[in-house]
């Protein structure tokens, strides 16, 4: 029996490679793993003995050629190939041991170069892989170094590797390439500003089994980009509580957008992947006091993402209500303290940065993938337009810009009322405008007189406006765009509301 070893990560190799040896497989290597197998003592034979010729171009060429292609891709029962082999002088391979060029890495690495980058890219290593696994029938390949115990294993039972193992090594070893691939060809495509292009491919690696998805019944796991993003849900440490659900991650990726739009100290209480309340303050604690007050009732049971570090003060006020998650920087000593003494609650910390590079989102639909670069327009985008007689106070002007900041992360049709820097009202995923105001201003109550009132979209009438009015709204900032804005201007001068246009909508579906 005779195998190829060739591994980038070299964990575990060598304890696998000496137990080969003992039981008495030839092993082929090549020049970093040889050295180290060497080094240890294990006796393998150099890939140019068996090639005939030496390795070039600094390692560029090495294992690709007919004797080891054809030991890989020789078919057992087929008499002519074995034929073939023999006229060739080519020895067959049983099993291949190969991981690639660490290109992931290397294009994770801050300065990297594009040359780096080049160099990194593996084409022997692949080659190899995809031969063997097409041969799977008589080749036993291995990618991945968690599968060394168990092809150990069935070697020393039972003599060969069975054909289940091989089968399903073979479709890891097709999974790694494709996901190396698509690295590569994400990268180069970048490299070119290529944004949309012909055909498109992404990887993810799996970072956990969820124990159910949306609802009981649906199966669901978590997958985790391959290059690591420090503001994301993903790469967040969690200090305590149970596991995170399918849900508690979608609602804990809500807060974040959210959260991280802001500048001041700030909190947002997340339901159902909508804000139920936003604050802002001087301190986080006053930040926290306005979010909660926003909303008593909703918070139960919601995510709370904090910007800034979560003190004692803070902390005692959280315990003293039923969350699924608290995200924040960082908490202080004794926060934890007190927030770790209730057992299921999952306290998260990543960094909150307010400008990150733009990503490009995802939404699966039967069949197809819709992509979009994420919405990240903000008011010092926008170009701002006053039409109505009166302008907004430098107070409304506060309210204005905390409502347009919610109003983006909240689902279409969407209404936000914002007052004395907390949200006082929030209308979500309506199918008409003025309904998702009614529930805004239903749930603000007496708190809707002199708020501001930010909407996602334009006003097709002028209802929400009437109906905004006669609440007490005094300012209300919305894009504009109606063929009937005029109707909605005329309004807003009818009752004394300064309006402010902003010229870009904020749909989220």
């Amino acid at each position: 029996m005779r195998a190829i070893v060739s591994v980038s990560n070299k964990e575990g190799i060598v304890p696998f490679v000496q137990q080969l040896v003992e039981l008495g497989v030839e092993v082929i290597s090549t020049g970093g793993t040889k050295k180290v197998l060497q080094e240890n003592g294990v006796n393998v034979i150099s890939i140019s003995e068996v090639t005939g010729f030496p390795e070039i171009l600094d390692g560029r060429v090495k294992t690709l050629h007919p004797n080891i292609h054809g030991g890989l891709l020789a078919r057992r029962a087929d008499e002519n190939h074995q034929q073939q082999l023999n006229e060739h002088n080519i020895t067959p391979i049983d099993i291949v041991v190969v991981n690639l060029y660490p290109f992931k890495e290397t294009i994770a690495k801050e300065g990297t170069t594009f040359e780096d980058a080049i160099e990194n890219i593996d084409i022997g290593g692949p080659t190899m892989l995809r031969a063997s696994a097409k041969n799977h029938e008589s080749v036993t390949v291995v990618v991945d170094p968690t599968d060394y115990e168990t092809v150990l294993g069935e070697l020393k039972e039972i003599g060969s590797v069975n054909k289940e193992t091989r089968q399903r090594l073979a479709a890891k070893v097709f999974r790694h390439t494709a996901a190396y691939d698509a690295m590569i060809s994400n990268y180069l495509t970048e490299s070119v500003n290529e944004t949309f292009p012909e055909s498109f491919t992404v990887t993810y690696e799996k970072k956990q089994d969820l124990r159910y998805g949306e609802n009981p019944h649906q199966k669901a796991a978590f997958y985790e980009a391959p290059l690591r993003a420090d503001n994301s849900i993903a790469s967040a440490t969690q200090l305590h509580g149970k596991e995170l659900s399918y849900n508690n991650i979608n609602d804990a990726e809500a807060a974040l957008q959210i959260i991280k739009d802001f500048t001041e100290p700030a909190v947002v209480a997340v339901k159902h992947m909508n804000p139920c309340g936003v604050g802002v303050g001087v301190t986080t604690y006053e930040a926290f006091v306005r979010a909660y007050e926003a909303d008593p009732v909703s918070i139960f049971g919601g995510i709370v993402a904090f910007n800034t570090e979560v003190d004692e003060e803070t902390a005692q006020r959280l315990h003293e209500i039923f969350l699924e998650i608290i995200i924040a920087p960082s908490f202080t000593e004794e926060a934890e303290q007190i927030l770790t003494k209730k057992k299921n609650i999952r306290l998260l910390t990543l960094p909150i940065e307010t400008e990150t590079a733009i990503e490009t989102r995802f939404t699966s639909v039967r069949g197809g993938l819709l992509v979009q670069d994420e919405d990240t327009y903000t008011l010092e985008d926008a170009t701002i337009s006053i039409p109505t007689k009166r302008q907004p106070t430098d107070a409304e002007w506060q309210d204005l810009k905390l409502a347009w900041q919610v109003v983006k992360h909240v689902k279409s049709n969407a209404i936000v009322l914002a007052k004395d820097k907390r949200t006082v009202g929030i209308g979500a995923g309506q199918m008409n405008r003025v309904g998702a105001a009614n529930i805004a201003l239903h749930q603000a109550g007496k708190l809707a007189e002199g708020s501001a009132l930010g909407s996602d979209a334009f006003f097709p009438m002028d209802d929400t406006v009437e109906a905004a009015a006669k609440a007490g709204v005094t300012a209300i900032i919305q894009p504009g765009g109606s063929i009937r804005d005029e109707d909605s201007i005329k309004k807003a001068d009818e009752y004394g509301i300064a309006m402010v246009l902003t010229g870009v909508r904020h749909f989220k579906h």
